[in-house]
């Protein structure tokens, strides 16, 4: 986190008001999303005011530590920290293809869109971890309440812990399991009777892609 320097005895961490809130929530989505800061002009529209007040709700967010403006860019925003309140509220995942929850399947990895969801939505995620989603095909991991065609929201990450649902790579196949692990084997089990587990044995090319952290209900890429 960047702090702010002190000026004649202000805090280094002033409050902002819920317009200038709903400002930077818009800036943070906008290069989530695209991956650059959008033009005064897109941020006004984005906001349904002029780029002058944009400009301004900006200018205010600069004072007190928010953004920066780097001179002579066109956009010239970056984003330095935001408002706890904020963070916790919502996030951009990029919606990367479809995972089989059944027969393993190759996951198709390319973005397909963006959705955002809600951080209080999120379980067992550290509040910093990098996310994906992926579409579910199949029925295997019913009983955990995952179902065809929900959304898989997934933390990056190449380790996971006993009893995790994890998206797991097996020679080249991406599958979504419970993961299950002893001294004597190492297995990814279905939530459906009708599925058998997948043993993981040593000459496997086995990886972890990432941990389920979440669910949206039937999302259509």
């Amino acid at each position: 986190m960047v702090g702010t320097a002190r000026k004649r005895g202000r805090p280094t961490e002033e409050k902002i008001s819920e317009n200038q809130r709903r400002t930077l929530a818009k800036l943070c989505v906008f290069i989530e999303r695209n991956g650059f800061p959008p033009t005064m002009s897109e941020l006004g529209d984005l906001l349904g005011i002029t780029s002058a007040s944009a400009f301004n709700l900006v200018k205010q967010l600069e004072r007190k530590g928010y953004v920066r403006r780097h001179a002579r860019k066109a956009r010239n925003l970056q984003v330095l920290r935001e408002p706890e309140q904020e963070f916790a509220a919502s996030v951009a995942v990029p919606v990367l293809g479809t995972v089989k929850a059944g027969p393993t399947m190759l996951a198709e990895e390319h973005r397909v869109g963006t959705i955002t969801v809600g951080r209080s939505t999120l379980r067992g995620g550290s509040s910093n971890g990098k996310l994906f989603a992926l579409k579910i095909s199949g029925d295997s991991m019913i009983e955990a309440g995952i179902y065809e065609s929900d959304l898989a929201i997934v933390q990056q990450q190449p380790i996971a812990e006993h009893g995790d649902i994890v998206v797991a790579l097996t020679d080249g196949e991406a599958t979504v399991k419970r993961l299950y692990i002893s001294s004597e084997v190492i297995e990814l089990r279905a939530a459906n009777k009708e599925y058998r587990p997948i043993n993981i044995p040593p000459d496997c090319d086995f990886r972890v892609l990432g941990k389920v952290v979440g669910i949206v209900r039937g999302y259509e890429v």
